[in-house]
């Protein structure tokens, strides 16, 4: 390792001078038993599904409590979704309550029909009891309805998303309560059927939630059971008939925050639908993949040096090309990360090499 530091503070990239220092390099290296050379599992990449948070929320259900703020212990994305709804809301609010008496429609109070207003516009629901009267709101209103339904997309990408995943964690541990399941079987729980709890989850809020406007419709709103259903319906759905709404103050307290949980449960329910029946079918792609006989075409194909012999990586890379998980593409760019990182080109990545390529990195 002293020859390799003075080579590169010398600046001497020249192959026939590192050379000899490679092969003085190479010959520290233990041999490996050829049958221990399978590829099982990667030891080192974390897992894409999982930020380094959530896995320490995981593994780390019992750490000691800290003294940090309500904020400081939401994840980013909630925090980022919050911000962003209370500034939409904040405008809004402000924007419509200056412009109360060109809004026409039953009033109530005016902070809390600008508020209403807001979440009615944002959720595209429209139920029609509230309408601009004039150029100046009509114009605000094609405002606040393009960035609340931006808004509604990043809560539905971000903050929807986590939270489900956070009582995914929690439903998984209470159908394993008779077994004690650790943080490994729970991640390994929710990789293998992922989306499907997620549809259990969202579809349990969606009822819920249904239930509660129906109940709150029919009691508080006095509509019959059946006028308080078809509410929630045309709410939920942002169908937003407008012949039956929230016509009292409680009724629109309540509006602000169901219209919004609802609505966006019920998108977020759809999407994870549509997940599930495209992981369904790619599910289907690896059984068939796998079951299917290897031919001879198939080891030409898989032949990456073309040297004759198929290799293990090479045949796990071609059976992810064939389940549609990688392409062409991405093996030619880290093909090419890899030539990169083999300086000696022996066709295998060592401490050496890595040193020698950080040192000609450093060196340009």
């Amino acid at each position: 390792m002293d020859y390799l530091n003075h080579y590169r503070l010398a600046g001497m990239t020249n192959r026939d001078k590192i050379q000899p220092l490679l092969d003085q390099l190479h010959q520290t290296h233990h041999t490996v038993d050829p049958k221990k050379k399978r590829f099982r599992r990667c030891k080192s990449a974390p897992l894409g599904e999982f930020a380094p948070v959530e896995m320490n929320e995981i593994k780390n259900d019992q750490s000691l409590p800290r003294s940090k703020s309500l904020l400081d212990k939401l994840h980013p994305s909630i925090k980022k979704v919050i911000i962003y709804l209370v500034i939409y809301l904040g405008i809004g609010t402000i924007c419509f309550y200056l412009v109360r008496n060109k809004i026409k429609g039953k009033k109530i109070d005016g902070i809390l029909d600008s508020v209403y207003f807001c979440v009615v516009t944002m959720t595209t629901v429209g139920y029609g009891d509230i309408v601009p009267d004039s150029a100046t709101t009509k114009l605000l209103a094609c405002v606040f309805v393009f960035s609340g339904m931006a808004l509604v997309g990043m809560i539905l990408s971000k903050g929807a998303d986590y939270l489900v995943e956070k009582q995914e964690t929690l439903l998984i541990k209470a159908l394993h309560m008779r077994h004690k399941v650790g943080p490994s079987e729970i991640l390994e729980e929710i990789e293998t059927n992922k989306v499907r709890y997620k549809c259990f989850m969202v579809a349990g809020f969606l009822i819920v939630l249904v239930v509660a406007g129906t109940v709150f419709l029919a009691r508080v709103e006095r509509l019959d059971t059946l006028d308080a259903f078809y509410c929630v319906c045309s709410t939920i759905t942002t169908l937003g008939y407008g012949d039956k709404s929230f016509s009292t103050k409680a009724g629109r307290v309540f509006a602000i925050f169901w219209i919004l949980s609802s609505t966006i449960c019920l998108g977020q329910f759809f999407l994870y639908v549509a997940e599930f029946n495209t992981e369904k079918r790619q599910k289907e792609l690896v059984k068939c993949v796998l079951s299917r006989r290897t031919t001879n075409v198939d080891l030409e194909e898989a032949d990456l040096d073309d040297d004759g012999v198929v290799g293990a990586a090479e045949f796990v890379i071609y059976k992810l090309k064939e389940m549609g998980k990688i392409n062409q593409h991405d093996i030619a760019a880290v093909l090419k990360e890899f030539e990169s990182l083999d300086v000696d080109q022996s066709g295998t990545l060592s401490t050496a090499d890595l040193i020698l390529a950080q040192s000609s990195w450093t060196g340009r």
